[in-house]
């Protein structure tokens, strides 16, 4: 998989487009009532339990918009949170936080809830089974939500469509499916090779070839403890499709290696994350 890179300059350049997003074409016309030498203090403070995570992001929206705002990190990202904990202290031109406020917010609830839920996951899940994301995440934010599985204790899956070879059930409908694997397997180079099966009659039919991963694909609990059984000896193991809190748990009891759910991407809901003024 490629690796992800959370450089300074990749996050400065994100949160200027979060910024520029905000302030196009005449920057916060509210803000401007306020008096521009007014000088504040905040608080950043969680509402809820959980995880937190995006605490530069945050701190280059405040610093971007004016360089004098003293913004101090009180927990590290992937540190637990508790309602009420302090997440950081400003000190600044309250014009200045008023601005940045909302992007900064956006950005630590948004990576604090992919953590927080990952973190659940991975839980349940025990020690024996890896929780993985997958490329089911909003457009142009991928490397950040990557980043904030792994705070939460997550595996990145691949990152791209060019990380590795991933055969699913929409390329076996347009081609046939040992076809596909062997050329796979010619064409590898290094990268690795993992085939979806929907059933077990088709995993029977590919055991042996010379790939890496099965993907158990939205099978019940009966049928992937007896398709591990079968490809444990060959084959790393993955499940996923439809898994969720309530039966991450027993999918993991399986035996499979990992399991990647699409959700703690595209679909986790936002810390709770609050600006108090003091």
């Amino acid at each position: 998989m490629s690796k992800i890179k959370l450089s300074e300059n990749f996050i400065k350049n994100t949160v200027k487009l979060a910024l520029n997003e905000d302030l196009y074409p005449s920057g916060d016309i509210t803000s401007s009532l306020i008096k521009k030498k007014k000088i504040v203090n905040a608080k950043l403070l969680s509402n809820q339990n959980g995880l937190v995570g995006g605490l530069r992001f945050a701190k280059y929206a405040f610093t971007l918009i004016d360089s004098k705002i003293k913004f101090k990190i009180k927990k590290k990202d992937g540190s637990f949170i508790k309602k009420n904990s302090l997440i950081a202290t400003i000190r600044g031109n309250a014009q200045s936080i008023l601005i940045a406020e909302r992007v900064a917010l956006n950005f630590l609830s948004h990576i604090s809830g992919i953590a927080t839920k990952t973190n659940e996951l991975v839980k349940l899940a025990g020690n024996k089974c890896k929780i993985c994301c997958t490329r089911k995440t909003i457009p142009n934010l991928r490397v950040i939500q990557k980043y904030a599985v792994s705070l939460g204790g997550g595996t990145n899956h691949r990152f791209n469509l060019s990380d590795e070879y991933l055969i699913k059930d929409n390329h076996i409908a347009s081609s046939e499916f040992r076809e596909l694997i062997s050329l796979a397997i010619k064409n590898k180079k290094g990268k690795k090779i993992t085939v979806e099966v929907d059933n077990l009659k088709q995993l029977k039919k590919i055991i042996g070839l010379k790939f890496d991963t099965v993907l158990f694909d939205n099978m019940n609990i009966s049928n992937l403890k007896k398709g591990v059984k079968l490809a444990k000896k060959y084959y790393e193991t993955e499940a996923s499709g439809n898994i969720n809190i309530k039966n991450v748990k027993s999918v993991a009891a399986s035996g499979v290696d990992r399991i990647s759910i699409g959700a703690i991407t595209h679909s986790v809901k936002a810390i709770d994350l609050k600006l108090e003024f003091n």
